[in-house]
């Protein structure tokens, strides 16, 4: 898995579906990845009859949708009639239509259908859209003076210039426009689009992955990427600004019950103090109740008191799986998790990402970084470093050692003549080898020749299923875990020595096991991920979550991908009894994730105080820095989450973050979440000064009065 893994379903979610023109006429786009290697295709033709249509396909990685629509538009610019069909990027059947009749909407998907009232200029959002769909929002916005969009089923849509910029390739000039689309998704979409009265669709972008451009202005996108980076770092710095708390002298926690992260317990009820980022003490008194107890000596000078009324505070969450984005840290933030590591990415963007964090211009958690080293094929991620070579591969792993990363992960088309040898370097190195198991071979051989960690339930139970002429570049290695582990027992001599040999080997594993819901997820259903909270989350996004990935055609399938997922959690629970150590992690929607991948740990047969090590003291050990995070002691840094309920009875609980505190910042969930259109899980605890401290001070902190930047509200 990749970040890639939700791209084009998000894009379709945010957006709307392709082009806005009444003569014939043809618009081919490219898509980009690698600074340049072509991925996919889009073309737009315009027919002489008023019918518009769309052949989109996109591959990296091993997969990505197909997709053809077609429809025609009313005079408004919003759709008429509307269909799509296809297949989606992990190969479900895509079909949906759409039509405009009078004021009636009717429309038709895999996993909904509705008819409702609509009145005047209302625009429907396509599930399976193409990521072309940009221009019919475009030129409908561009018709209406108030700068919004009425959305059908539900939302609206509002578009706000950012920027203008001139291009010139081949002596041929042309001025585009970056602009940002909120009001579907939980944060803005940033597109490029002509200018004049009916723009559309020129270029969109994802900084760092894939570039969807106008044909023959390849060599444009380099500097549309640079301009648009910069608008949206504008926007984040903004965010922070509004939702960032910084702590000035020291703050005491008072009556907390502290989470003990390496005994999976919860403590007495204490007080922490913390300065400078740091925990300075740790000051528990099980005689005492909440309403005896007084702060400690030094507790009594800190200039500021958050009460925690006997709430759980924990250490910082870990995502242990994460692809980082500069706009998913505020999800990762309120739900608890301050610290990330990164399984891939391209290297520029996530460097760019730890220093902007480093220096607090970006509301995102800290990161641990891991090296991405890809093998060269037709299903390569472009992510990291792309090798061919023995002496290619090693230069990646020296360029990962000298920029500090602690890890390198080994990736599907790595090749397998060179891969002992890489190994063997990387560990010369002091590097950690962690990853998927490349095409052709079995996760037995990897963990013989080395690995420290395997990512994936995936990749493992492959290991059982896989022959030598198995291609795991394809989808082949979601379908036949699907189809075969209902099939597998789990008592045999071959699963048993195979966890005896990850357990024998200190191999670590990083399962994303809510990620991999997607195995048994039919069309229609909510995605167990969100179905929890879906109450709390916009339509849109509860919408396109009751869409399936993979292909599942009947009931005796859906049976069959049942039993198989069910047979996946019990062998993470197998592996954890074994002493196998589990390290929590996503590579899915951030935050969210990680709240039901803990649940998952505890339906395997965790204790939830174990399902949380798995997020805090195994985390931080397997990354290398529990000495300095992962757990509560004096000297540790302040990176503690405050939950309003006690996750160690009730792993639910976990979802009802009252307070972050990250070293010497505070947030507060219910204001992230308020922003990004989420309905808060747990009312704010709020530092507040002491009685005694200077004006200024007790004003700082009861300050309420910052506002959220424009572009956020609606």
């Amino acid at each position: 898995m990749t970040r890639a893994n939700k791209i084009w379903p998000m894009l379709c979610l945010a957006l709307a579906a392709c082009a806005s023109a009444a003569a014939a006429e043809t618009t081919r786009y490219v898509a980009l990845v690698d600074g340049g290697k072509r991925a996919g295709h889009q073309v737009v033709t315009h027919g002489d009859d008023g019918t518009i249509s769309v052949d989109f396909r996109f591959k990296d990685n091993g997969r990505g949708p197909e997709l053809q629509e077609r429809y025609t538009l009313a005079p408004d610019g919003t759709y008429l009639t509307y269909s799509v069909q296809g297949t989606s990027t992990f190969g479900a059947p895509v079909q949906e239509t759409f039509r405009r009749d009078g004021d009636r909407a009717l429309w038709k998907t895999t996993s909904d259908q509705g008819a409702i009232a609509a009145d005047g200029t209302q625009l429907y959002v396509p599930l399976g859209g193409t990521p072309a769909s940009f221009s019919v929002a475009m030129g409908a916005l561009a018709r209406d003076d108030d700068g919004a969009l009425s959305l059908l089923p539900h939302g609206t849509l509002r578009m706000r210039d950012v920027a203008e910029v001139e291009i010139r390739v081949d002596g041929e000039q042309r001025t585009v426009q970056l602009v940002a689309l909120t009001g579907l998704g939980l944060t803005p979409t940033f597109a490029w689009a002509t200018t004049g009265p009916r723009p559309r669709l020129f270029a969109y972008i994802i900084p760092g992955y894939v570039q969807l451009i106008e044909e023959g202005w390849e060599r444009s996108a380099g500097a549309l990427e640079v301009r648009q980076k910069q608008a949206e770092e504008e926007d984040l710095a903004d965010l922070q600004q509004a939702l960032a708390h910084p702590l000035e002298g020291s703050l005491l926690i008072n009556n907390a019950r502290v989470y003990d992260s390496e005994h999976a317990t919860l403590g007495p009820v204490s007080d922490v103090l913390v300065s400078g980022g740091r925990i300075l003490e740790v000051v528990a008194d099980p005689g005492q109740g909440p309403a005896n107890r007084s702060p400690s000596e030094a507790g009594r000078e800190a200039g500021s008191i958050l009460e925690a009324g006997g709430r759980t505070l924990l250490p910082g969450l870990f995502d242990s799986h994460a692809h980082l984005g500069p706009w998913e840290g505020g999800l990762h933030l309120a739900a608890g998790v301050t610290t990330v590591r990164d399984m891939g990415n391209d290297n520029a963007t996530l460097q760019q990402l730890m220093r902007q964090g480093a220096a607090g211009e970006l509301m995102i958690p800290r990161v641990v970084a891991a090296g991405f080293i890809e093998g060269e094929s037709d299903f390569s991620a472009r992510n990291g470093f792309v090798v061919a070579t023995l002496e290619e591969a090693k230069e990646a792993v020296d360029w990962y050692a000298a920029n500090g990363y602690p890890q390198v992960k080994i990736y599907n088309s790595f090749p397998r003549d060179i891969l002992p040898a890489t190994i063997d370097y990387a560990h010369e190195k002091g590097l950690r080898v962690s990853g998927h198991v490349p095409a052709f071979m079995r996760a037995e051989e990897v963990v013989e020749l080395g690995f420290d960690e395997l990512q994936h339930i995936n990749q493992l139970l492959l290991n059982f299923f896989v022959t030598p002429e198995t291609d795991t570049r394809t989808l082949e290695r979601f379908y036949l875990v699907a189809k075969q582990t209902a099939g597998l027992d789990l008592t045999s001599p071959e699963v048993r020595d195979f966890i005896a040999l990850l357990a024998e080997r200190d191999v670590v594993v990083d399962p994303t096991l809510a990620t991999f819901e997607f195995l048994h997820q039919r069309d229609g259903e909510l995605s167990p991920i969100v179905a929890p909270v879906a109450a709390h989350l916009p339509p849109g996004i509860q919408r396109s979550r009751r869409a399936a990935e993979l292909a599942i055609p009947d009931d005796a399938t859906e049976a069959l991908y049942d039993r198989s997922f069910a047979k996946l959690v019990e062998f993470t629970g197998l592996m954890h009894d074994a002493g196998v150590t589990i390290v929590a992690g996503t590579d899915e929607l951030a935050g969210f994730t990680l709240q039901r991948e803990l649940e998952l740990y505890v339906q395997a047969g965790m204790t939830p105080g174990e399902a949380l090590r798995t997020a805090t003291w195994n985390a931080a050990e397997v990354a290398g820095v529990l000495g300095d995070r992962g757990a509560i002691a004096p000297g540790m840094r302040a990176d503690l989450i405050l939950v309003d309920g006690d996750p160690t009875a009730d792993i639910a609980a976990i979802r009802n973050v009252a307070t972050v505190l990250k070293g010497d910042t505070l947030y507060y969930p219910s204001e992230i979440y308020e922003a990004l259109g989420v309905t808060p899980f747990a009312k704010p605890v709020k530092a507040s000064a002491r009685e005694d401290a200077p004006k200024k001070d007790r004003e700082r902190l009861d300050d309420e009065s910052r506002p959220l930047p424009g572009w956020m509200y609606g």
